[in-house]
């Protein structure tokens, strides 16, 4: 019976194991998309023309109460996912690029693959 065939190793996503204080800091960050809501929120923020999208017309894609959507917004918002500004009557919201990135770092693999073992040469030594 032949051997089986070596599976190529992934490639890492991490240079280094976390620190207790960065997985803390990105566990808070996973937690805030974790929800469907928030996460069609900040796709659709991090999606629109222009760079950014008023409150107005994040609403409708919704079937959900204003005052649930701010509370979604207010969680992206203290998570540092988000940002906004009041302009008159509407709330303007935009993304932060780089907690965004945070996030997106976590799953981009740093190399490629490690190419599949092969047979190893041995010398042996005299015995």
């Amino acid at each position: 019976m032949a051997a089986p065939t070596p599976v190529p190793c992934c490639a890492p996503i991490a240079r280094a194991p976390l620190a207790e204080t960065e997985a803390a800091e990105l566990a808070g960050l996973l937690k805030a998309v974790a929800d469907p809501v928030r996460l069609r929120l900040l796709s659709m923020i991090g999606s629109h023309p222009g760079g950014e999208a008023c409150v107005c017309d994040l609403t409708d894609a919704f079937d959900l109460t204003a005052p649930t959507i701010s509370h979604h917004l207010k969680v992206l918002r203290t998570a540092g996912l988000i940002d906004g500004e009041r302009r008159g009557t509407w709330v303007y919201y935009w993304i932060i690029p780089e907690t965004v990135a945070r996030l997106g770092a976590l799953f981009i693999p740093l190399a490629e693959p490690a190419p599949a073992a092969g047979p190893v040469d041995v010398e042996l030594l005299p015995a």
